[in-house]
């Protein structure tokens, strides 16, 4: 760890640092579980200038202020180190932990904002996230979401120009498949399994966050691209929230392209013939 971490760490605690150890899970820099003298456990994840740090304390001090979800505390956000408390994890996520995190994402998405987007850019896997404020959630989707990290992933190299214009066309035709829905819902915006903490059947964290505001169906969607979630889920999530016909059998691929998508712009490879099936599927 570096000598200047180090020092921030240890006054922004108020105790001296008796030993840190590298943790799984960082994308957009190096993770530490941090021990001070005191006996209290931390994690500290580190990054350089433009790493999103700083924006990704701000969102997890934002659902833990407006949202039910099970937070870290923010300690200290800058690009070179955002520091938190450290939650207890672990554990497998099995039907009671389903069924308290379709308790905790349904209320999560009954959490409404003034329109699709957010009122500044967020960042996902460290890539950033535009999210001009918009009425219509097919625009936003469309424009935001499923374009412009097209665009950004053929502009990296990741992804073919072919492929980004038969994305064209899928998002010229975006209306027949989605509609407008009631309210926008607040979102975590990356509930993969690796952001989700579990012990002894609870849900003690939501990590890493994406967060704007949405159709709460693309969150419903993701939870299903990396089995994050699985039936025990939805069934809850039913009983508080209603789910429209048609999810699991069209909309859920289409709103799963936008993480495909990051994914292409970060890794390439497979994710781009991820991205070609969908295309294929709904005649693009």
């Amino acid at each position: 760890m570096r000598a200047d971490s180090q020092a921030v760490i240890e006054q922004v605690a108020g105790s001296r640092m008796a030993g840190a150890r590298p943790l799984s899970g960082g994308c957009v820099g190096d993770v530490f579980a941090v021990d001070l003298a005191d006996g209290t456990e931390l994690v500290a994840k580190l990054g350089d200038a433009g790493s999103g740090l700083e924006r990704e304390g701000f969102m997890l001090r934002y659902l833990a202020e407006r949202s039910p979800l099970p937070m870290p505390d923010v300690l200290h956000a800058d690009d070179r180190l955002l520091l938190m408390t450290r939650l207890p994890a672990g554990g497998r996520i099995d039907a009671a932990a389903e069924r308290h995190a379709a308790d905790l994402v349904a209320a999560l998405h009954d959490v409404g904002g003034s329109g699709f987007g957010f009122e500044m850019g967020t960042v996902i896997g460290g890539l950033a996230q535009p999210n001009l404020l918009s009425e219509s959630w097919v625009e936003f989707f469309r424009d935001w979401r499923l374009l412009d990290m097209g665009r950004r992933a053929v502009e990296a190299g990741r992804l073919p120009a072919p492929v980004l214009t038969r994305l064209e066309r899928l998002a010229a035709r975006l209306g027949e498949w989605i509609e407008e829905p009631e309210a926008p819902s607040l979102v975590h915006g990356d509930m993969w399994g690796g952001n989700v903490l579990a012990w002894d059947g609870r849900i003690t964290g939501f990590i890493d966050p994406a967060i704007y505001f949405a159709d709460a169906e693309i969150e419903l969607a993701f939870v299903t691209l990396f089995a994050t979630f699985g039936d025990t889920f939805f069934a809850r999530y039913r009983e508080h929230r209603p789910m429209k016909p048609g999810f699991f059998e069209a909309r859920r691929d289409l709103y799963n392209l936008y993480p495909l998508l990051v994914h292409v712009r970060l890794f390439g490879g497979s994710y781009v013939g991820s991205v070609e099936r969908t295309l294929t599927r709904f005649g693009c």
